[in-house]
């Protein structure tokens, strides 16, 4: 019935080792500029209000959230949520305050792929739950089952297809995240909050937190990928 499958290292390896990469990638890069004043002495709370006040965006709430990198814009409340190595004067402040406000901005203007993404969260949390219960519990009914094991087919087969949910989501994610860090770069420069060479440190912050999404999108498929086979295999 089950056994160990080493074509999952084929498709699991290669996605964690680059998950693993843009973990350290994103903290080196935080903890680099964390270190570098920006030439202002401005907070992380002094750019937020500078960029709401000037951006249109004095709806927003700011509220403290513990842990390090926690940082986020809940578009439901309005809230955006920093951690409190978000509310120093340091270059990786201006960049993470910036790009949550970038969020900001693309929830007040409607921006399709943030509306998307919203429309899909609970596809998406059923397909990673749920959908991988039902992809292993067709796989055993089916293994159970025997050659007649259609039915197990079939419940394999819609627990992927709900997996293609959080996929999907995975995907989304992307352009969501990009263009609010081009948003976040585009608004410290035009409120002229930082200067070139601190722009070198916004771009290095918010490209190192970009490929943990990337990575995460790179994850979810490859283990789609992964239940693929394993249904071409079993059919």
């Amino acid at each position: 019935m089950f056994y160990f499958d080493p074509t999952y290292f084929i498709f699991a390896i290669p996605a964690m080792l680059f998950a693993m990469w843009a973990q350290w990638r994103v903290q080196s890069a935080f903890q680099k500029w964390s270190k570098v004043a920006n030439a202002q002495r401005l907070t992380g709370s002094d750019v937020a209000r500078v960029l709401m006040q000037n951006e249109g965006l004095d709806h927003v709430q700011v509220e403290r959230i513990q842990g390090m990198l926690t940082d986020h814009y809940d578009p439901r409340g309005k809230v955006m949520r920093l951690s409190d190595g978000s509310l120093q004067p340091s270059v990786a402040a201006m960049a993470i305050v910036a790009h949550e406000l970038g969020h900001a901005k693309q929830d007040k203007e409607g921006y399709f792929w943030l509306r998307a993404r919203a429309s899909i969260v609970g596809l998406a949390n059923i397909g990673s739950n749920l959908g991988t219960l039902l992809f292993f519990g067709g796989l055993m009914l089916g293994a159970f089952a025997g050659r007649g094991g259609g039915l197990g087919y079939t419940v394999a087969m819609a627990g992927l297809i709900l997996f293609c949910g959080a996929v999907a989501f995975t995907l989304i994610t992307l352009p969501v995240e990009f263009n609010a860090s081009a948003r976040a770069k585009d608004m410290l420069m035009r409120n002229g909050l930082i200067t070139r060479e601190e722009a070198g440190g916004v771009n290095d912050v918010l490209g190192a937190a970009a490929m943990t999404y990337v990575a995460a999108a790179a994850q979810s498929i490859a283990q789609l990928l992964y239940f693929f086979s394993i249904l071409n295999r079993r059919r």
